[in-house]
């Protein structure tokens, strides 16, 4: 069967180019796996049908001949496995690259993601004065030990590919500005092609499901 991703039909515009079937997409693209959206709304998202594939009523729902799986970083991580594109074959290869996917899940995008919920979700609300700037400073930790590698393991990797659409999370805030050089290596990795396409397809059904 063909490889077969969710996706919404639309999302309000702050969050077109986020939605984490972006993830699955790129990863996807540069493993050169061809897929089809299937898109839901946000009433057929909770159906019986859709929740047995997702159970948590999110976006991105996988499968294949294979597998049937939720949890962008976990279907990454399969498409990661079965290609060099986005992981070495070898064990070790491996074990590094799931190592920073997991990092870019687990200990840094509950920070950002804290951080964009107070900007976009809870702007101008009272108890925001005293938290945000908290929260900023948990995001600042945890970018500092990132460096200023090229790449997280030498090459690109399903690592920095996930690490990537962590990143993009802090650019419109102005927090990425403060580390250049990580600025610079999410800008080199969301030059690559496959990202360009990935992007393309996750917003073109957005543009023909608008609201009037």
């Amino acid at each position: 069967m063909t490889v077969q991703v969710s996706a919404f039909r639309w999302v309000p515009l702050f969050a077109q180019g986020y939605v984490r079937d972006l993830r699955v997409r790129w990863a996807l693209e540069e493993a050169g796996v061809p897929y089809e959206a299937v898109l839901i709304d946000f009433d057929t998202k909770n159906s019986q049908a859709y929740r047995s594939w997702q159970p948590f009523a999110q976006v991105p729902a996988y499968r294949d001949d294979e597998v049937q799986l939720f949890e962008s970083g976990a279907i990454v991580l399969h498409i990661a496995g079965r290609s060099e594109a986005l992981a070495p074959m070898e064990p070790k290869g491996r074990a590094r690259v799931t190592q920073w996917v997991i990092a870019a899940l687990n200990s840094i995008e509950p920070f950002t993601m804290e951080l964009a919920a107070i900007d976009i979700f809870h702007a101008g609300e009272a108890w925001t004065k005293e938290r945000r700037p908290q929260a900023e400073a948990m995001v600042v930790q945890r970018l500092e030990p990132l460096g200023d590698k090229e790449h997280l393991e030498g090459s690109f990797t399903a690592g920095d590919l996930v690490m990537t659409t962590v990143l993009r999370e802090v650019v419109e805030n102005g927090l990425l500005a403060r580390f250049p050089t990580l600025d610079v290596y999410r800008r080199r990795c969301e030059g690559r092609p496959a990202f360009g396409r990935a992007l393309e397809a996750q917003l073109l059904p957005f543009r023909a499901n608008a609201p009037n």
